[in-house]
């Protein structure tokens, strides 16, 4: 079994790898909000201020950080604001100890405002460029964002977790079933597949005097441009309505979107919710998530998402988003 753990990273660890490439933190070493990898923000002896990311061991290949160091890297080389890896002896991807990990500059910046529509337009256009690029080559060695395969692993690790209640067994695993079914026969391959950021969310978004900035492509993936929209839609429908044509129509001053992939918006929800309590499940032996994520282990919250599992269901078969008929 893969060793997923970051057990011997300690603070020694840590600091030994930042002097072996010429850093000296003058501070302490502050841990940022980061599950999946092990990040920390310091202060060099120049009163600089950096971050630097531990990926988890096991999760990504060589080859696969590298390609999303060499993405940030054709943005920035086109002025698009993205905040990429320190370059040490022509290498980004560093290695110590046995652990991968990258230095980046300490950016600051406001959160963007999900329902102000001046902040979605700059999105749009930000992620019009960036799928502009995106969709130049393909990634080589990143996997796709959603598979048959994917959805099979995310189920079995589910309904192997001991943390679901025996009680709630059959209920969970006939809903889950149902709706991985209806995933895998959605027809993913039929629509585009460029680079995306992958994980658009508020989290991993800042505005800057730069320009709006989309951070952390530790999930970018090859995926429907639809991926790195739908998650900033929020509200009734009439407010998404709005919402996506404000991000639609600065998108497409310089990428051409194809509404048809409107239709993935709901089994895309779907697959997060699936993905993201397999995630959870695989990763419960790390002792950060049993303590921040305590309820996981609570079949209140196993109840919880049978439901929601149930309703994203009927969701999908409810008729998607249209644009308006004058939308160009």
């Amino acid at each position: 079994m893969a060793d997923f753990s970051f057990q011997s990273l300690t603070p020694d660890v840590i600091l030994d790898a930042l002097e072996a490439v010429g850093l000296y933190p003058a501070s302490g070493l502050l841990a940022l909000n980061s599950y999946e990898n092990r990040v920390y923000q310091f202060l060099d002896d120049d009163r600089k201020r950096f971050v630097v990311k531990f990926y988890r061991p096991a999760r990504w290949s060589n080859a696969q950080i590298q390609e999303e160091h060499d993405f940030l890297a054709e943005l920035a080389s086109l002025d698009i604001p993205v905040v990429q890896p320190i370059t040490y002896n022509n290498a980004t991807l560093l290695l110590y100890e046995g652990y991968r990990f990258a230095v980046f500059p300490s950016v600051g910046g406001r959160a963007l405002e999900a329902d102000n529509l001046e902040h979605l337009e700059e999105l749009g256009r930000q992620l019009g460029r960036i799928h502009k690029v995106g969709a130049a080559r393909p990634f080589r060695h990143r996997p796709s964002l959603v598979n048959n395969d994917i959805i099979d692993e995310a189920v079995a690790e589910l309904l192997a977790c001991p943390l679901l209640p025996s009680s709630l067994l059959e209920s969970f695993r006939t809903i889950l079933n149902f709706l991985a079914e209806r995933l895998k026969t959605t027809p993913w391959q039929q629509y585009t597949q460029i680079r995306l950021h992958g994980d658009c969310h508020v989290g991993n978004l800042l505005m800057r005097e730069e320009g709006l900035t989309l951070v952390d492509l530790d999930d970018c993936r090859q995926g429907p441009a639809v991926q790195d929209l739908w998650m900033m839609l929020s509200g009734d429908r009439m407010q998404q309505q709005l919402q996506l044509e404000t991000l639609l129509e600065a998108y497409e001053e310089f990428a051409e979107f194809n509404p048809n992939e409107l239709r993935l918006i709901e089994p895309l929800r779907s697959f997060r919710i699936i993905n993201y309590m397999a995630w959870l499940a695989k990763r419960w032996q790390d002792p950060a998530f049993q303590h921040s994520f305590s309820w996981f282990a609570e079949p209140r919250y196993w109840e919880q998402q049978i439901l929601a599992l149930k309703e994203q269901l009927a969701a999908l078969d409810e008729p998607p988003l249209r644009l308006q008929s004058n939308f160009n």
